[in-house]
């Protein structure tokens, strides 16, 4: 489950919640259940990088200091610790309390180990899975954990789930506790190590704990849960304190060893990030992840830096990144024409915002899956066209052909070729210039297209698009709203066009049915585009029972050319690295995870150096 909570810790593609794996050294495969394989380490493709066995990850030092207090940030409010169900906002740094049956390291994208399972066995046509729960998993009040706080689990998010999780249990049919340390899983689909790693990323629900409480209500009752923290102390919407829970039953297993260092960690939530920021550089936070351009390159001029009480890193991101972009509300009927959306496309001038506004610092983005293997580049392939092929003539022009190219400009930011264009395609679309005004040929109301952001800074970026929708004859304006107010308004499809991201989870499988599946176009909080495309829908399939990773790049690669030329989002930009600032009283591992920074979960805080630093 930490799989779908975002990670402040370590955000590997594998595993995104503070709390990493555990392994025990015993051999890969054995003997089991109707001649299955048992194994203790599994990847969906290949096999993990430590299956081996290790003593410890090599970015975690197993004679780090434990103690000490961190204070961090984050964005927006909560009101509920139950990240189940539809109703409220949870803290998104909650995975820190969690475990999963098994979990992944921050060196690989696939790779799961054992934890609460010491092993799963499935068979050859891996229909089923079993779990084995190791004896002496048990939860923070010390009761055992057992296979049917997991079926309870899966039964609590089939029936009242948010359509997110929903979509991504989706192909576990079932599950079975055939004893207090067995647990069955089975599958509608068959071939795939997909559903069984879903599975292995399940969190358990203590029946214990919930049997005369309401599962589906929205609580700040702190729940009871096994992981390497629990929460200490709330305000809502304002702060969370989680402590590191000192017995914690899983802290001597090998890749648990030197994690989990620091003694308390305790999250401010800010509204404004202005204000963040002055209460970072005031001492009041200790480290932060900078996501603005401006911020980064202007703003980081000041004493503490400069003197070195102050650390500021850039870090190569080498983990696959979502689609960043504005997402268009196909629901609206003046977006359901392509032409419509492709001529609002050509009008955003990426060029103009990354000289003026980015610092040239970003790349753009031309693919859902960028910085990763499973975007399309180039023209389609060989393999690629033979998955588009039987659509063909269902498929927007040029995606047979050519590659996606995002419309360049001349960087002014009033570039008139593409806006020829674009008022070319609103005219093919019934959409025609009057008296400095683009209205409907047929009713004469003029376009009106409204981007909504829960974020300042967002806000900031999108005020050149705003002004190159007006050039065009548009009633263009950008909404902020709180963070709550947005997730109901997406929900809800009260908007034009929302400004965010959509990340999948490496490899991609049946979180894509969420995102962009015409089923849960319908459901609130799933597909929040509405998108209804059977071709989509086919790939997405293909995808999700794809027996090797060949395939499932070429099903994935495939998808993303039919995705971009139905032209669904305005796609932005995204960042390849980390740009982090941390103030210089902490210790960590001299040799880094690859696809994380690993704070705070791999780093302690240095006493000498905390002494001696004067903020």
């Amino acid at each position: 489950m930490n799989k779908l909570l975002r990670n402040t810790s370590l955000p590997t593609a594998t595993a995104i919640a503070l709390a990493l794996a555990s392994v025990i050294a015993i051999p890969g495969t054995a003997a089991a259940q109707d001649n299955a394989v048992k194994k203790w380490a599994i990847a969906e493709f290949g096999e993990p990088l430590y299956a081996g066995g290790i003593e410890h990850f090599p970015y975690a030092n197993p004679d780090a200091p434990k103690g000490g207090r961190v204070v961090l940030s984050d964005f927006g409010s909560f009101d509920t610790l139950n990240f189940y169900v539809l109703k409220g906002e949870w803290p998104s740094s909650i995975g820190v309390v969690y475990d999963d049956l098994m979990t992944g390291s921050a060196d690989e994208i696939d790779g799961l180990y054992g934890l609460i399972a010491e092993t799963v066995e499935y068979p050859e046509d891996r229909s089923w899975a079993i779990f084995n729960l190791r004896k002496e998993a048990v939860y923070h009040d010390g009761a055992p954990i057992v296979a049917r706080d997991f079926v309870f689990a899966l039964e609590t998010i089939k029936e009242h789930g948010r359509a997110f999780i929903k979509s991504f249990y989706e192909d576990v049919e079932s599950a079975e506790a055939l004893s207090d340390r067995r647990l069955k899983f089975n599958f509608k689909t068959t071939g795939s190590m997909k559903p069984i790693t879903i599975a292995a990323g399940m969190s358990p629900l203590p029946v214990h704990y919930w049997e005369d409480k309401d599962v589906t209500a929205s609580t700040l009752e702190p729940p009871l849960t096994s992981g390497p923290y629990r929460v200490k102390e709330l305000d809502p919407g304002r702060s969370i304190t989680y402590e590191r829970v000192k017995d914690y039953w899983a802290r001597d297993l090998p890749v648990k060893r030197g994690l989990n260092n620091i003694d308390e960690i305790r999250y401010e939530y800010y509204r404004d990030l202005t204000v963040e920021f002055e209460a970072f550089k005031a001492g009041e936070i200790d480290f932060r992840s900078e996501n603005s351009a401006k911020r980064w390159m202007t703003e980081y001029d000041i004493n503490p830096v400069e003197d070195g009480r102050v650390v500021r890193e850039e870090i190569p991101r080498k983990s696959p990144r979502g689609m960043g972009g504005y997402f268009f509300n196909l629901k609206r009927e003046k977006f359901s024409d392509i032409r419509v959306r492709e001529a609002i496309m050509t009008l955003y001038d990426f060029e103009a915002i990354q000289r003026t506004l980015l610092y040239g610092q970003y790349r753009r983005i031309d693919s859902y899956f960028p910085n990763s293997d499973y975007g399309a580049t180039g023209e389609p392939t060989a393999a690629e066209q033979a998955i588009l092929q039987p659509f063909a003539g269902e498929l927007p022009e040029g995606t047979l052909q050519k590659a996606f190219i995002p419309p360049k400009t001349d960087g002014s930011g009033r570039d008139r070729k593409n806006l020829r264009r674009a008022l070319a395609l609103f005219k093919q679309a019934g959409w025609g210039l009057k008296e400095g005004k683009l209205v409907s040929d047929g009713t004469g109301e003029q376009l009106q297209v409204e981007l909504m952001t829960a974020y300042p800074e967002s806000q900031r970026l999108a005020l050149p698009f705003v002004e190159s929708l007006k050039r065009a004859g548009i009633d263009a304006s950008i909404r902020l709203v709180d963070t709550s107010q947005w997730r109901t308004r997406i929900y809800d499809y009260d908007f034009d066009l929302w400004v965010g991201g959509l990340n999948f989870f490496p490899p991609p499988g049946t979180e894509l049915r969420s995102f962009f599946g015409s089923e849960s176009a319908d459901i609130r909080g799933g597909n929040s585009g509405g998108i209804k495309n059977p071709v989509v829908d086919a790939i997405i399939e293909q995808i999700i029972v794809a027996r090797d990773l060949e395939t499932l790049q070429n099903s994935t690669r495939a998808l993303d050319r039919v995705l971009l030329w139905n032209h669904y989002a305005v796609p932005t930009y995204f960042n390849d690295e980390f740009w982090v600032a941390y103030w210089n009283r902490f210790g960590f591992p001299g040799q880094r995870p690859v696809y994380s920074v690993g704070f705070p979960g791999a780093w302690w805080v240095d006493t000498e150096k905390d002494t001696a630093l004067e903020r």
